[in-house]
């Protein structure tokens, strides 16, 4: 029986999975143009899926001996390119055993001296070869400095023999464009190749792109056609909802729910389902997610993703934070496009989680049931009530320990909710980018007199008043009335953190207070 995979390229006899060029269909026609280009995307989307894929397809034509190899081991010569070249035509050889026959199988490599030896070995395969030659190389980006240059150069100077005497197409694959490459690792602004770089031959670069709503139906139908039990519409709505279609999390969130949770083949996936597995995924931080929570250590992530949090921008200079912010990007953190989001609401959930871990661990440990009604609600006033409790007391110390200073209050309620709701309920987040706002939706399922399966939900508006800004109460009232519209809800909360260095003491600025906001809703203000 096929399965989810979520370890490595997928496998048709293994794997449920999509064909992966329906998400490249613009890449046969470029082969078949002898074009050089790139293929770019973050990491877990199916790049590698891709690539063998098409390689397999080229081949099995008849038109063309493509040959995919990764240039990942190549990665542990770093400037001895003489080592990286003999490394990268190791790898074509044992790849083109395993993937070609006969007559398309590559000559022995001539000898040729250090800075030439890949184009020397291209020039005699492809001159052997009854077939146009592809190559296909990934994790292109791996390869370091004087390596990386003397690859790309060699490629670009056989560029004018093909096909007769050199690869008639190649695609390079990695994490970001070719002008974005670094010669080394944690190069610097000044490292990058640019546009002038000795790949300028590429006529295009294309960025594999994430699931369709109707990609993620179709990949899970799979399921149900191999077992019988069916996600509910619903379910496959939460599903696309949580992951933006994120590969890796699309398969995943699928495993979790039926391997891990072991929903009865007899019953169809739910929508509560989705949402457990998600969080089950969210509390393993499978090795996805913790790479890329390791990259918030990155500086250029921070100076990006900070601002995000508290809603506001950063102050770096255009052309830092410009760069920082296509970093975020190729790391898949960011959703492409314009406009500034996280990639996905699990990825959201993830990077919060670890930002406020450190401070939930020195949070008090209340029960949890002392704030559930005898109905089954919560109680967010009695939430709200202790939180205020709290920051009176060890608010300003606790966000003054915090590494993320600009969102340090925040994430101290953030932390506080979550303990809260832990193992019962959920916390969804927005961040309202220049709008200097954080939305939350606490859900909370109980049951109601009958036994059937409710949801409660209630609205949080977080706001801070910064230095040299006038009482952001007024603007806040107006956010979050159109929050409180979108998510079709009467009232809601709004908690306004003073971080002004004139603001009273915590356990004097900290209290309640009830207002009406410009739609006549009656709000909860906490201010602290």
């Amino acid at each position: 029986m096929r399965h989810f995979n979520t370890a490595g390229p997928c496998s048709p006899l293994k794997h449920y999975m999509l064909p992966a060029m329906e998400r490249l269909p613009e890449v046969e026609r470029l082969v078949e143009r002898e074009s050089y280009f790139v293929l770019h995307a973050p990491r877990r989307t199916g790049k590698t899926t891709a690539l063998r894929e098409l390689a397999t397809r080229l081949t099995t034509s008849g038109r063309y001996a493509a040959v995919y190899a990764s240039c990942e081991g190549a990665q542990a010569a770093a400037d001895d390119y003489a080592s990286a070249e003999r490394m990268l035509l190791d790898e074509l050889r044992i790849r083109a055993g395993s993937d070609l026959k006969g007559g398309l199988l590559p000559p022995p490599w001539p000898s040729a001296p250090a800075g030439s030896q890949l184009r020397s070995a291209l020039t005699s395969w492809a001159r052997s070869c009854p077939r146009p030659l592809v190559l296909l190389l990934d994790e292109i980006d791996a390869i370091l400095g004087a390596s990386l240059i003397s690859v790309l150069r060699q490629l670009r100077a056989g560029y004018p023999d093909r096909p007769d005497a050199f690869p008639c197409s190649v695609i390079l694959s990695g994490l970001r464009d070719v002008r974005d490459y670094k010669l080394a690792s944690g190069g610097g602004e000044s490292s990058r190749l640019g546009t002038a770089s000795p790949f300028n031959i590429k006529v295009e670069s294309i960025r594999l792109r994430d699931f369709t709503a109707d990609e993620v139906s179709r990949l899970y139908a799979q399921h149900r056609e191999e077992t019988g039990q069916a996600f509910t519409a619903k379910a496959l709505e939460r599903a696309f909802v949580l992951t933006a279609g994120q590969p890796w999390l699309v398969n995943a969130l699928a495993r979790e729910v039926v391997e891990k949770l072991e929903v009865p083949l007899s019953r169809p996936v739910r929508p509560e389902h989705v949402d457990q597995a998600s969080e089950e995924l969210i509390m393993a931080r499978a090795t996805h997610l913790d790479s890329l929570v390791a990259r918030l250590t990155d500086e250029r992530v921070r100076r990006v993703v900070e601002p995000m949090l508290a809603g506001s921008f950063g102050d770096a200079p255009a052309d830092v934070y410009n760069d920082d912010l296509q970093c975020a990007r190729d790391l898949g953190l960011l959703a492409p496009g314009p406009g500034l989001r996280i990639a996905n609401p699990i990825y959201n959930e993830v990077i919060v989680r670890v930002l406020a871990g450190t401070i939930e661990d020195r949070l008090p440990v209340p029960e949890p049931r002392s704030f559930v009604l005898p109905d089954g609600r919560l109680d967010l006033h009695h939430v709200l009530a202790e939180f205020a409790e709290f920051w009176r007391q060890h608010g300003e110390v606790l966000a003054g320990t915090a590494n993320w200073r600009e969102v340090a209050a925040q994430l101290v309620l953030m932390a506080w909710l979550q303990r809260i709701v832990n193992g019962g309920g959920y916390v969804d987040r927005e961040y309202g980018i220049g709008r200097g706002r954080i939305d939350l939706l606490l859900r909370w399922p109980w049951r109601d007199d009958q036994g059937r399966r409710q949801e409660q939900r209630e609205a949080i508006e977080l706001k801070v008043w910064a230095a040299g800004r006038k009482d952001p109460l007024a603007e806040g009232l107006s956010q979050l009335d159109g929050y409180l519209d979108r998510m079709g809800l009467d009232t809601g909360a709004l908690v306004i953190f003073d971080r002004r260095p004139e603001a009273a003491e915590p356990e004097l600025r900290t209290r309640f207070e009830e207002v009406v906001s410009p739609a006549g809703r009656g709000i909860t203000l906490l201010r602290g």
